[in-house]
């Protein structure tokens, strides 16, 4: 950011209080995702070390194949606050409406991809021959639920730029819970192993997304807003998300690398991976709730014409992530013994994973700047910068990545390159925030 005037304490108060209301009720709809692998992980650990670390390749792939499109979130929160901001809600919903007819185009394009190519996505991405029928077995099973993923994405985007993140945690409570009773009782009380696992999460999802539906329908129907598909509003929908595409792909393929090269060090690493992975993602999640608050209020500013309010907002919010950060690795130290016997009893799985959340403690400050001011750059619809920035990161990570086994590191070093990773973000996003580039305001950027 642009040096400025320590921020007044009556408006650092009023930034709190907005931060609270939507960060508190984001955080529980943002870890419905990993809540949802860790679950699976927990039920799957105790099937055996092959079960887990076919779950952590084939999950990772299935994260990638929804985790790519969360611009149909992030681009729909930003593009409906700043509507908000400028007081037309029926454009608001009427451009989220668009979101959600992309997502059910795209979902249905990644299942007639994605279903005929899981044999061959296993061998590439190095899955043992003991890992990767479970793998392919729980891939083509939960790539059944994408269309319904992608449309929790799009609707709740919809919500969050309305300033409402109390009904996506309703519904994220929701979801978790019928997945884990799915999940037990398909896995242990049918006897269907992983299958089970698979099935419980696709008809969770499924019905989270009939949930947002109804939601979304009922407040289009209030602001007379059409629900029929527009051509020309999916393809402008499609083209402002494209920089988040390039965005995420570069960070999933930063994930995926990361998987790959675990999957090289052997099945125990790999499991082990899969369950670090999992506390990452869940950690990424927390934070990523001060960033969701992040997107609303500054699209909300931005739109109403109030580049100061964006301003101050914006510097509150990267002291609430480092802040956030700075808890959330004290607690990955205190609860490492805790944590691991909850996913494996595999000795060989536990001594690889406890090096590598000690490196996860230690990042999540750095993780904290990162996903606020991600978010507050996603609020502000700067997306070609993040493009840019998330490729030149990955050029970084992949050599780094890659010499872990040359140079005979484990699981450990791996996330050393994770930290390395997520360092470099943090710099080319401080770096835009302080330029003040991404303050546009308007109803539309």
């Amino acid at each position: 950011m642009t040096q400025a005037p320590a921020i007044p304490k009556a408006a650092r108060r009023r930034h709190d209080r907005e931060i609270v209301a939507l960060a508190v009720p984001a955080f529980g709809a943002l870890v419905a995702e990993p809540l949802f692998v860790l679950a699976d992980s927990a039920v799957v650990g105790h099937l055996g070390t092959a079960q887990l670390a076919g779950l952590g390749v084939a999950s990772a792939l299935l994260m990638t194949a929804v985790g790519v499109f969360v611009f149909l979130a992030y681009a729909t929160t930003a593009a409906v606050a700043r509507r908000v901001g400028a007081g037309d809600l029926r454009a608001a919903i009427r451009q989220g409406m668009d979101g959600i007819w992309l997502a059910l185009l795209i979902g249905v394009a990644v299942i007639a991809v994605a279903l005929p190519a899981a044999p061959s996505l296993m061998e590439l991405f190095g899955a043992s021959d003991s890992v990767a029928p479970y793998a392919t077995t729980y891939l083509r099973i939960s790539v059944l639920g994408i269309p319904a993923m992608l449309v929790v994405l799009a609707a709740t985007g919809i919500l969050r730029g309305l300033q409402d993140t109390k009904t996506p945690l309703y519904v994220a409570v929701g979801g978790f819970v019928a997945n884990a009773v799915l999940n037990a009782a398909l896995v242990y009380g049918t006897g269907m192993g992983i299958a089970g696992s698979a099935w419980g999460t696709v008809i969770a999802q499924c019905g989270m997304a009939a949930v947002y539906l109804c939601v979304v329908i009922r407040g289009a129907r209030k602001h007379g807003a059409s629900l029929r598909p527009d051509t020309a509003g999916i393809r402008a929908c499609a083209q402002a998300g494209t920089p988040l595409l390039v965005r995420t792909l570069s960070l999933r393929a930063i994930l995926l690398i990361a998987t790959a090269v675990a999957a090289r060090l052997g099945d125990a690493d790999m499991a082990a991976h899969q369950i670090v992975l999992s506390l990452w993602s869940l950690l990424a999640f927390a934070l990523d709730a001060i960033a969701i608050a992040g997107q609303a209020i500054i699209g909300r500013y931005l739109g109403a014409d109030d580049a100061r309010g964006a301003r101050e907002a914006c510097r509150r919010m990267v002291q609430w992530g480092l802040a956030t950060g700075l808890v959330l690795g004290l607690l990955v130290i205190a609860a490492r013994p805790l944590f691991l016997p909850l996913f494996s009893g595999d000795s060989g799985v536990q001594d690889a994973a406890l090096p590598a959340l000690v490196v996860v403690a230690v990042s999540q400050p750095i993780c904290g700047i990162v996903f606020v001011l991600d978010g507050v750059l996603m609020g502000a619809g700067d997306g070609p910068y993040l493009a840019r920035a998330m490729l030149l990161t990955l050029a970084v990570f992949t050599p780094a990545a890659l010499l872990v086994p040359v140079l005979g590191g484990g699981l450990a070093a791996l996330w050393g390159a994770m930290t390395l990773m997520m360092t470099m973000r943090m710099l080319t996003l401080w770096l835009r925030s302080r330029s003040g580039r991404w303050i546009v305001t308007g109803a539309t950027r």
